[in-house]
This record gives structure tokens, sequence and C-alpha cells, in this order.
């Protein structure tokens, strides 16, 4: 009986397989979407280079479009605290490892669906032991099919009763293989779907690296400047403490007027009035980055930042728009969830189509183990199947056309993620030269005050002004020097944003620490 069956099996499977073979992929095929040419970020061209300014941070900037964007971008601003506690973000901020176990997530469900191409193989073996009543015939004479013979004895002469129970053991065993050929393709845009969300899901991972990398830097360069806010306030409290007492002991001498005291005792206390938000911001600052690394709040960060520790990178890089949809995490995110988009559609107009299935049964049966594989309990089966929907009510059609409708939202939102990029990136440049003469305009501004301050006090030892005019000339620097370090971290900021924009470099780390383990 074998022997007769097997060919027509082979057919069978050869048959399928041919199907499969020449199936094809319903549905529309991927193609990467055109974008308007675009030659810059900006309708009249940018300087080639920013202003300057003789400080910290000051230094003129170049712009090269031939540069590449190294994937530790931040260790340009030459600062080892700053790398340091980069590197423990990557390390301990639970958004990475968030990120990284939903990649992890996506790449079993790629592997999950792939399976569905090869065919399932079952194995399973049922022992049971049975008693049938009598009175329902279960132990009438006779040969049953196994082979075993049933018969009854009379007690003492008489006749046997036929209606005593009889109690038998049956062995099953058989192996199963089912198969349903992708003759539509529907399981392979289903697979294609979920790699997409794969590569999604690899490039979020990126977007969590950069994005927290950025958040560091600009957590660092915020704590820089606010300390040298700080440092200069404490200088003016400090400088209006020792007039305040000056003018005290002069007001004993007879040589100050109250007027004078009471305008001196003003100016401290809205320098003392400046200190208490500043300080505010300045912790809260430290708790952002004692968050960002992952650690308690209780534990100090051993690492500091100071303007004059950070330096400004001369030299940046300015990638062409072209360049930059394949550099982005977020466009290149967003045309991977268009790709998975546009599988759906195949997969659900697969769905429309007739179903093929396979499956083979094999095995044997009999009252005793050893007796299942003889010839007369083997048993076999052999079914193919094609499943078409004729009537549901519209459900398949329905969700073809919300397939549709989700691929044409799926390209609207990269068409956005696009020009959101592309806006964000020319923001950026503007920012970078804006800020640049802002920053060369309050060296001056910082330069000019001190020497208006100096100066009136000289003349307020000669008798040539009041004290008001040496306290508007002290708070005039006093501010210009609070903007002065707000400035140069403007800079610093920009170019940290920059680099964010421009997609951070991850597709030049050599070993990725966004690969998931």
């Amino acid at each position: 009986m074998n022997r007769t069956t097997r060919p027509g099996l082979l057919h069978t499977v050869a048959l399928a397989s041919a199907m499969l073979l020449v199936g094809c992929a319903v549905g529309p095929d991927y193609v990467r979407p055109t974008l308007a040419a675009s030659s810059g970020f900006s309708p009249k061209p940018l300087p080639e280079a920013t202003a300057a300014a003789p400080v910290p941070a000051g230094d003129a900037q170049r712009f090269d479009a031939t540069r590449d964007i190294q994937a530790d971008w931040w260790t340009l601003f030459g600062s080892k605290p700053l790398d340091a506690v980069v590197r423990k973000a990557f390390a301990a901020n639970p958004t990475i490892e968030s990120a990284q176990a939903a990649l992890r997530v996506a790449q079993e469900n790629v592997r999950a669906q792939q399976g569905f191409f090869f065919p399932t193989v079952q194995a399973s073996y049922s022992p049971a032991r049975t008693k049938i009543a009598g009175n329902l015939g279960g132990n009438s004479p006779g040969v049953q099919g196994n082979g075993t013979v049933i018969s009854t004895t009379a007690k003492d002469g008489g006749s046997a009763p036929f209606n005593a129970p009889v109690i038998y053991n049956f062995h099953t065993a058989q192996l199963t293989v089912g198969y349903a050929p992708d003759v539509f393709g529907g399981n392979r845009r289903q697979v294609e779907a979920l790699q997409a969300q794969a590569t999604y899901q690899q490039l979020q991972l990126e977007a969590t690296y950069l994005t927290l990398a950025a958040n560091v830097v600009a957590a660092a360069i915020q704590e820089a400047s606010l300390r040298q806010q700080i440092a200069t306030t404490r200088e003016i409290v400090d400088i209006n403490t020792q007039s305040v007492a000056l003018l005290q002991r002069q007001l004993k001498a007879g040589y100050a007027s109250r007027l004078d005291l009471a305008v001196q005792g003003n100016a401290l206390a809205q320098a003392n009035q400046l200190l208490p938000p500043l300080e505010k911001q300045f912790e809260q600052t430290r708790n952002l980055l004692r968050a960002l690394t992952g650690g308690v709040q209780d534990v100090e960060l051993p690492e500091s930042f100071d303007l004059a520790s950070l330096t400004l990178p001369r030299e940046l890089p300015l990638s062409l728009p072209s360049q930059l949809v394949a550099q982005r995490p977020d466009v290149r995110a967003a045309e991977e969830q268009l790709h998975a988009a546009s599988a759906q559609v195949g997969v659900a107009i697969a769905n429309r189509l007739p179903q093929f299935s396979i499956d083979a049964t094999w095995g044997g049966a009999a009252s005793r183990f050893g007796q299942m594989f003889m010839d007369s309990g083997r048993f076999f089966s052999l079914a193919a199947n094609v499943a078409q929907p004729l009537f549901d009510g519209g459900v398949l059609r329905h969700r073809q056309r919300a397939a549709e409708e989700e691929l044409r939202q799926a390209d609207a939102q990269y068409r956005a993620t696009v020009i959101t990029a592309f806006q964000n990136v020319a923001d950026t440049l503007q920012a970078i030269h804006a800020d640049a003469r802002a920053l060369r305009a309050t060296v001056e501004l910082e330069r000019t005050t001190k020497t208006s301050m100096d100066l009136i006090r000289r003349q307020l030892g000669r008798g040539y002004v009041d004290r008001l005019a040496l306290l508007t000339a002290e708070q005039a620097h006093h501010q210009a020097t609070l903007a002065l370090a707000q400035a140069q971290a403007m800079r610093l900021g920009d170019t940290a944003a920059l680099f964010q924009a421009l997609g951070g470099g991850w597709w030049n780390r050599e070993a990725t620490a966004a690969s998931a383990q």
C-alpha cells in the first residue's frame, strides 16, 4: 500500500511547490518616495562662516558639505566629563533598554512570521484503556478488526452470558504534516511589513540614542551657563554688600547720606533677588543630568561643567537635503512605516483570494503497542483544500480599503516628517549665524558697560557724579555679563542642535551601540 501512495504524495507536494514558485506577491511593490529637488536650506545662500568674538565659544565656524558626521559628535566639544556623562547615559538610561527590547520584539515577530513558509509537523501518541458495557453488545463473539478474538465460555456447561462488559487497550500514534502554500504572496507581504517594522524599531532606537546624547549635551551647556551666571551674580552681591557696609560706616561718620545708603541697599536687594531663580535652575539641571544617566537623586554626579571647559567646534558638517532624508532617524522611521503600510495592502488583497492547504497523516492503531505499525494497523490520509470567501458581509473588502487609506496616511506623514526635518535644519542654521552675531554684540556691550562703570567709579571718587549713577552703571554691566554667559551657551547649544538635526552620525558607528543583544 505504501508503494502506491508515495508517488501520489510526491506528486501533490511537487504540484504545491510549483504553485508556490510561480505565484506572485499581490499588492503594490514598495518604491521609495521621490521628493522635490532641493539644493539648500535657505532661499538665499548663507555665509560660509559665522561671526567671531574674542571669548570662549566665540570662534568663527565654517560649514563643509563634504564633511561627514562622526558617531561620537559630542567629543568635538573637547570635554572629557561630557563624554563620560554621555556614555553613562547610554549604559544606564532605561529608555535605551526599552527601545532595545522593542527592537528584539520586532525581530522575533519577523522570525515567527517566516515560520509560515515551512510545513508544520506534529507527532502524537494516545494510549487508551476502554471498558464497553455488555448490554451494548461489547463482548459479542467474533474477531476484532485488529485481530483480537473475543470469545465467551459458559460456566458448568451452561450458555455464555453475552451481556458481560469487555475491557481492552487501544494505542494510536500518528504523524501529521500541514502546509499552506503562499500562492498569492500574502505571507511574503506580511513578512515584508514586519521587517519594515523591525527596521522602524531599529531607527527608533537610533533616535533614542541621538535624543539622549543631545539632551545630555544641552543640560551640560545649561549647567555651565548657569554656573557662570550664579558666579557673576554672587560677585555683584558681594560688591554691594561691601558697599552697604562702607556706606553705613560713612553715614555714622557723616560722610554719606541716608539716600546713598538706601539706594545701595536697594541694589543689594535686587542682586539677592536674582540668585534664587538661578540656583533653582542650576539644581534642576543637575537633577536632569542625574536622571538622564539613570542615577538616583541622592547621589551627586561627579562631573561638572563650566563654559571655559567647553570648546566650540570650528568645522561643522552640512548635509545636502538629499542626504538628510537618509540620515535623520525620524525620516527613515517614517519611511519604514510607509513601507509597512504598502505591504499591508498586499496582505489585505491576498486575504480575499483563494487559500490553499495540504494535510497528510500517517500512523498506526492497535490494542497492543507493538502491533501499531503492522500492516493491519497502519493508516494514512492525504488531503488538499482550497477555500475561497464568497460572502462575508464586506469584511475583507473594507479591510483592504482601510489598508489603502493607511498607506495614504503613511505617505502624508512621511512627507510631513521630511518637511519638518528640513525646517529643523534651516532653523538651526539661522540660529547659528544669528547667535554668533549676538555674541559678538554682547561682548562689545560687556566691554562698553565695564568701561562706563570704571569711568563713573573714578568720577564718583572725585565728586563729579552721585552714587545712583554708579549703581546704574554697575547694574548695566551686571546685566551685560549675564547676557554674555547666555550668549556663549546659545552658540554651544546651537552647534549641538545642528548635529542632532543632521542625524547625529549614527551610521558611522563601527559597533553600533544600538544593536540589540
